[in-house]
């Protein structure tokens, strides 16, 4: 019987075109790395492996046509396919697509409901890493659905993000973090889906008793929530870790948690404009133990996300 991955058989000359591509996808030349899949799947044009490899360019290139082009050749050919499967449905979320949404998902083995528009299949709070090409902030969010999630952090200002931002998450995870003793997956974000109303605004508050603190901003946080905010004191929260921890498992040799800060605190407040926000402080410190506001800004404009 001839060997299939023979020097001079299609799939072996296929396969080398293949491997050329991933190649040059590796050195970032996503365009050459095209042409070398286009030239695999013209000579096996049965093999499903060229066409899924040519869809996850288009997948992180944010080409979501052409991603959901070839991640459906690619299942054609190979229906056991469960990466394109995942890829597929990606696509078809972010286009809207919910007829193959739904296809793709059951195909990869998730039993999302009946219906014809959005999918709503709640899949608990996982964290999220936006702008992964850059600087990487992980948010804790709620999964709409395999891959959609809604922001429940109010992210820094300049990553271009906003509380209650609706994401695109990739499916594989990239990295772990604790909620509880419960060990979470960290996603990461392709896309902004749905823009939230919400502006950012970061007050500076000047605590005022030595102790007490933890519990006044409780406060603040409870009475934003009732308002339907968010508040969230960024000095004491948003820890600095290195990109191995990031992307494997905080340890804490490295020292992640906040230290006790004695001066000023960045206080965020995610609200419907500044005035709102102004409201909510203003309510607030005469049961803040002496905390006085030292100022306030506002983020209207969103920073293009990386």
């Amino acid at each position: 019987m001839a060997n299939p991955f023979s020097h001079f058989s299609k799939r072996g000359r296929a396969s080398r075109a293949n491997e050329r591509g991933r190649e040059l996808n590796r050195q970032g030349h996503n365009a050459e790395a095209l042409a070398e899949y286009e030239r695999a799947s013209r000579l096996d044009p049965r093999w499903s492996v060229p066409f899924y490899n040519a869809g996850l360019i288009h997948k992180y290139a944010g080409k979501w046509d052409l991603s959901l082009h070839q991640n459906q050749q690619a299942v054609d050919r190979d229906p056991t396919d469960t990466d394109a499967w995942w890829n597929l449905g990606i696509a078809a979320t972010a286009l809207g697509r919910w007829d193959v949404a739904r296809r793709a998902w059951r195909a990869a083995g998730i039993q999302v409901p009946d219906g014809t528009g959005v999918i709503d299949f709640p899949c608990g709070r996982t964290p999220v890493r936006l702008n992964p090409a850059t600087d990487g902030e992980v948010v804790w969010c709620d999964r709409l659905d395999p891959v959609r999630a809604l922001i429940r952090n109010i992210p820094l200002p300049e990553s271009g993000f906003r509380f209650r931002d609706v994401v695109l998450h990739d499916g594989a995870a990239n990295g772990y973090r604790k909620l509880g003793e419960r060990e979470c997956p960290v996603f990461d974000c392709l896309t902004l889906l749905e823009p939230s109303a919400f502006v950012t605004c970061v007050a500076t508050i000047q605590p005022g008793e030595a102790s007490g603190w933890e519990a006044v901003m409780t406060v603040l946080s409870d009475n934003a929530l009732d308002r339907g905010m968010a508040a969230e004191d960024w000095t004491s929260s948003v820890a600095l870790i290195c990109h191995d921890c990031s992307t494997g498992r905080p340890h804490e040799q490295h020292h992640h948690v906040p230290t006790v800060h004695e001066g000023p605190h960045r206080v965020a407040i995610a609200a419907s404009g500044e005035d709102d926000a102004q409201t909510l402080i203003a309510e607030w410190l005469p049961q803040a133990n002496g905390a006085r506001l030292a100022g306030l800004r506002s983020y209207t404009a969103r920073p293009p996300s990386g």
